[in-house]
């Protein structure tokens, strides 16, 4: 009888083992797995300690464990802050007039994945199929079949993955890509970033593509586009029960007939926080008979503040709020609300309910699972609409939405206009649509086809060709 598979899961920041559907995100979408299986979860401890004194954590429970490795000040700084979040995020959203690189950062990177290699290796069991998530952990795979590692190991990228123009103005950018290959399964959110990841290999490496199967550097790997959602039971049920169901009547008691359009982001520059704040802007100018009706809810937490870039956005978009609300507000009216700290998802959960429009438009994101709670959490007898940017990965799902680009303002501001005027029946039907999509790609599936995939794949840790 072949012993049972263990799933063992490999992020930069583990999630709690208790509360789980409070922290949402990757939590909900592999702790049952992890559970059903008796599995191990694997990552930083988000603590920094002075070197020498780092040391393996863990912790058991519901079935599960988790296991933590502190991380020295020193490689927290160059491996997270300013490698994977100072140059690989802003390549990965395409930003490259943002991206910082420098070569001891680089090295960091890499030593940091070797050190969680060497932890990690000696928990592994010889049947464990191990799934690594995303751009902080790109090497992971490669140290560990160093050590020896013959596992079936997968990696999902949570972000986009860039064309190769842009990629190939990353500094050793090709030993990256080659880290890939020692991989028996890569997962991207939509078939464009497949196609992106396929045409570099195609073209900077000369590989070949044979269906699911992509070739290069001597080496093959298994490769698919596995769309992430949501639990749509679990946010429905916080947006109609308590504590959410009583954060909705107050926020309706504080609306006090007014519409209110929502945003929900961390304060980062790839979300289109200042655009978004200019199409406000311009749709206020354009329907002054709306001024008084109409309030923006921006909740936006703040993210990586110890990067002078994200401090610089951060005064940006505060100045963008103060501009709206100097220009327009009245002694009984303030049009833009603006909370710079993180909401509990049962809270977000009421106010989404409580909320008119949701105004989701990132100049670059992965999926965004903002736009897929929002329509959860909806009243399907009076639903609200989604305001959605052409270049979030679930507008290829959510087509119901109204689509916009976010760098045209006047579209956007249309698209605003349409929603607060939009007839009951038309808002019914665009829900029902984007709630059927929602329920047959969910959470469950996308950790279902991820985690099959990978136990079907060839192994061969890092296999010829």
């Amino acid at each position: 009888m072949k012993p049972a598979r263990r799933l063992v899961a490999v992020s930069n920041r583990v999630g709690p083992l208790r509360g789980v559907a409070a922290a949402g995100g990757l939590a909900v979408g592999i702790v049952d797995a992890l559970r059903e299986s008796g599995g191990l979860w694997f990552g930083w401890s988000g603590r920094t300690v002075a070197a020498g004194r780092a040391r393996l954590h863990r912790e058991h429970a519901d079935g599960m464990t988790v296991a933590t490795l502190d991380l020295p000040q020193q490689d927290f700084e160059r491996y997270y802050n300013n490698f994977s979040n100072g140059c690989l995020w802003p390549l990965l959203h395409f930003r490259i007039d943002l991206t910082q690189y420098h070569h001891a950062d680089s090295d960091a990177y890499r030593h940091v994945n070797r050190r969680f290699a060497a932890t990690l290796v000696r928990l592994l069991r010889p049947t464990d199929l191990v799934w690594v998530h995303d751009f902080h952990l790109i090497p992971l795979a490669s140290e560990l079949r160093r050590l020896g590692a013959r596992q079936r190991i997968g990696f999902f990228l949570h972000t986009p993955f860039p064309p190769t123009e842009i990629l190939s103005t990353l500094p050793h950018h090709e030993p990256l890509v080659r880290a890939l290959f020692d991989y028996d399964l890569l997962g991207f959110q939509t078939d464009e970033d497949l196609n992106r990841f396929q045409d570099h290999v195609r073209r900077a490496a000369r590989g070949s593509v044979r269906g699911a199967t992509v070739g290069a550097f001597g080496r093959e790997v298994r490769a698919g586009a596995f769309p992430i959602g949501i639990d749509v039971e679990q946010v429905h049920r916080f947006a109609f029960t308590r504590p959410g169901e009583q954060d909705f009547a107050r926020m309706r008691a504080a609306l006090a007939g007014r519409d209110q359009i929502i945003g929900v982001d961390r304060l980062d520059y790839s979300k289109g926080l200042l655009r978004r704040m200019a199409a406000y802007e311009r749709y206020l100018e354009q329907h002054p008979e709306s001024h008084g009706h109409v309030i923006y809810l921006q909740v936006a937490p703040v993210s990586r503040g110890q990067l002078k870039s994200y401090r610089e956005f951060r005064h940006e978009v505060e100045a963008a709020k103060a501009q709206i609300n100097g220009r327009f507000s009245r002694f009984d009216w303030t049009p833009v609300h603006y909370l710079n700290r993180a909401l509990p998802r049962r809270t977000l959960a009421g106010l989404f309910r409580a909320s008119r429009i949701a105004l989701v438009t990132p100049v670059r994101d992965g999926m965004n699972l903002v736009a897929k709670e929002y329509v959860a959490a909806q009243d399907a007898e009076d639903p609200g609409v989604l305001v959605l940017s052409r270049f979030a990965g679930a507008a290829r799902q959510m087509t119901d939405a109204l689509i916009v680009n976010p760098f045209d303002g006047e579209e956007t501001a249309r698209a605003l206009h349409h929603a607060r005027q939009m007839p009951l029946a038309e808002r019914r039907r665009r829900h029902e649509r984007l709630m059927r999509g929602l329920v047959e790609y969910d959470v469950r599936r996308w950790r279902n086809e991820f985690i099959t995939a990978l136990a079907d794949a060839p192994t061969g840790s890092g296999r010829r060709r």
